[in-house]
Parts: structure tokens; sequence; C-alpha cells
């Protein structure tokens, strides 16, 4: 003998009028839902459960255009505390390195973005040589002949990985190309016009570390420590499409960077006494350290960096040369962008020993040609 239990009233009946989707899941609408809550975003708000917009949206045209409005409101006291001789110091400063930079921070994006887009990572896969030992110095070089910023080095050297590369030498070019190449070597002597030794030791020591972290990393490194990396975000647009995003994306991005270094120097010109800045550059040691530091946390992009740390005159050469390697192969950014496409866990263990590497062929270096 059976028992079945009692279906409640009206189970499994359906009622003539009612909604065909009536008794779907309620996940059936999700899609729906997300369509919404993206249509609210982009509107100002964010959609909650009930159906009404909850919040504000914050993006940069509209953080643009309330600092403008404050900007207007507060013309007064803004005109007064310009015409203070400090602030004009500043803004001089501060005009000076972004005017000197700009152009060619453009450049630069300009062709890394084409090399990103129209250059097959494959080609660098067939010209590079088989054995590792040899590919390093190989891809090292290859930053001297390609424009590029660190921002566009880092997927670059992803698609290297991808495509059968050794990470050793796609790691290698990855540190070369934002420091060697030759935008970053004419905006170097444009900005040390009286110590053109300033060119030669860098390219040099960015070269030295650049390898020397390729050999490191074929000796010690582990497969399991480098995630292998996502594809590019412009795969699947078209060539021109994918072009102007890239530039569009470097320009803001690193623009960005170029300002707040670009303050950075000027607040250290105008703003902070004289006597600090001496007591810390007459310290070598402390120099170095100072300036190494300050380029991971100014994380200006490898074509602006050389405007910024030239109006430092209070440091050695080997210090600013410091800040000069150090900054194009790891900084706040970098480190964010390195563990991204690569994982943590190869950032965390990489990123030291490049800073480590950096400091000391910087002093090697900046001893022999300095």
């Amino acid at each position: 003998m059976s028992i079945t239990r009692a279906a409640p009233p009206g189970a499994g009946h359906r009622d003539p009028d009612e909604p065909q989707g009536a008794d779907e899941p309620q996940g059936a609408d999700e899609p729906r839902d997300a369509q919404a809550d993206a249509q609210a975003a982009r509107a100002g708000g964010v959609r909650g459960r009930d159906g009404d917009q909850q919040g504000w949206h914050f993006n940069s045209p509209l953080v643009l255009v309330m600092l403008l409005v404050v900007l207007v409101l507060a013309q007064g006291p803004v005109r007064g505390a310009l015409s203070a001789p400090v602030m004009q110091s500043w803004m001089t400063v501060f005009v000076a390195v972004v005017l000197q930079a700009l152009p060619f921070l453009v450049l630069g994006v300009l062709l890394s973005a084409a090399i990103a887009v129209f250059v097959p990572p494959a080609f660098f896969a067939r010209a590079l040589p088989k054995r590792p030992a040899l590919a390093v110095p190989v891809a090292g070089m290859a930053g001297a002949v390609l424009p590029g910023c660190e921002c566009a080095s880092v997927p670059v050297a992803g698609a290297l990985v991808r495509r059968g590369v050794t990470p050793a030498a796609a790691l290698a070019f990855l540190l070369s190309a934002p420091a060697i190449n030759p935008i970053v070597l004419t905006a170097t002597a444009v900005a040390f016009p009286r110590d053109p030794e300033m060119v030669v030791a860098r390219f040099v020591a960015s070269l030295l570390v650049a390898c020397s972290m390729g050999w490191l990393w074929q000796r010690l490194g582990r497969a399991d420590w480098l995630r292998p990396p996502a594809r590019p975000s412009h795969e699947g647009l078209g060539k021109g499409a994918a072009f102007w995003g890239s530039v569009r994306h470097d320009v803001m991005h690193a623009g960005g960077f170029l300002v707040i270094g670009a303050m950075a120097a000027a607040t250290l010109k105008a703003v902070v006494p004289a006597s600090w800045l001496h007591a810390a550059a007459d310290n070598p040691v402390v120099a170095i350290l100072a300036l190494a530091v300050l380029a991971v946390l100014l994380s200006i992009c490898s074509e602006a960096d050389a405007f910024v740390v030239s109006s430092l005159t209070q440091f050695s050469l080997t210090a600013r040369l410091a800040f000069l390697v150090v900054g194009p192969m790891i900084d706040l950014k970098l480190f964010a962008m390195q563990a991204g496409t690569f994982g943590r866990g190869f950032a965390l263990r990489f990123a030291p020993a490049t800073f480590a590497l950096a400091i000391l062929g910087s002093v090697l270096v900046g001893t022999v040609l300095l």
C-alpha cells in the first residue's frame, strides 16, 4: 500500500488568466535584473532589490564637473592663494615639468599602442633564440628598439609568455623596454642637457638589471610562481578600435601619474625646506634610498620621469640615476599590473628582487660612469 501526500489546492493547475512565467523560479529574472542594474549604474545610481536607485555612481566626468564648479565658486580665495610667492614658484615648476614631458609621453603612448596592436606577439617568439640563456639578453636589447612605457610592457610580456616565449626572456623585455627605448633615452637627454653621461648610464644600468633579473628567474624561478596571463583586453576588436582604445587608456593613465609626479616635484622644490633636502642629499646612502623609494611611490611614466628628477638638483647624479632605473621597473602601478597579469605570488617575489637589483645596478654604474 502506498501513501501519497495531498497536494495543496491549486497545485499543478494553472489559471487560464495567469501569466505564463508565474511559476518560473526567481532566478529566471536575474538577467533582466542585471541589465536594469547596469542601466541604473550608467544613469548615475545603484539599483536596489526593490528596483529603486540607491546612492550615486561617481565617474571621472562627474568629478571633473564638480571640481570645476567648486573652483568657479571659490575663485576669489583660489586667486589669492595662487598669488603667494610660494605658490607662484610651485606653479612654475609644475607647468615646466608637465609641458616638457607631455610631448614625449604622447609620442610614447602612440608608438606603444601601435606595437601592441599591429605587431603580432608571434614575431617576438620567432625572433628570439631558443636557448633561454641567449634569449634573455636578446629580449633585453629588443627593448632598445621598441618604444613603449611600462604600462604597455606588461601586457606585451604577458602575450610573449602566452605564445611560448621563455618567461626569463619575457621578464627581461618587461624590465628593459620602458627604460632604454629611444623615446625614453631622448627624453633623458633633453632633461639632462649638461649631463649627457646620464643617458649612457641609464641605458647600461637598466639593461644590466633587466638581464640579471631574467637570468635570476631562469636560475631560481619556478613554474608555479608564474600564473598564465589572461587574454589581452583588445582581442575581438578591430585594429583601429583597439589602437585608439589603448591610446585613450594609456594617455589618461600615464597622464594622471605625470601630473602627480609634477606636483610632487614642485612641492619638494617650493615647499619642503632646502635644508631638509640638502641633509638627505649630503648622505649618499640616504639620497639613493630616498629617491628609489620616491620613484616607487610616485609611479611616473618612464617618458616623463627624467624631467621630474632633473629638477631635484640637490641630489647627486647617482641618486637621480637610481630614480630613473627603479621607476620603470617597479612602482605601485607596476606591482598592481604584474600581480594582475602574472599572479600575486609572482609579484611578491619579483618586485623586491627587482628593487634591490635596480639599486645595486645604479650604484655600480653610477660609480663608474658618473
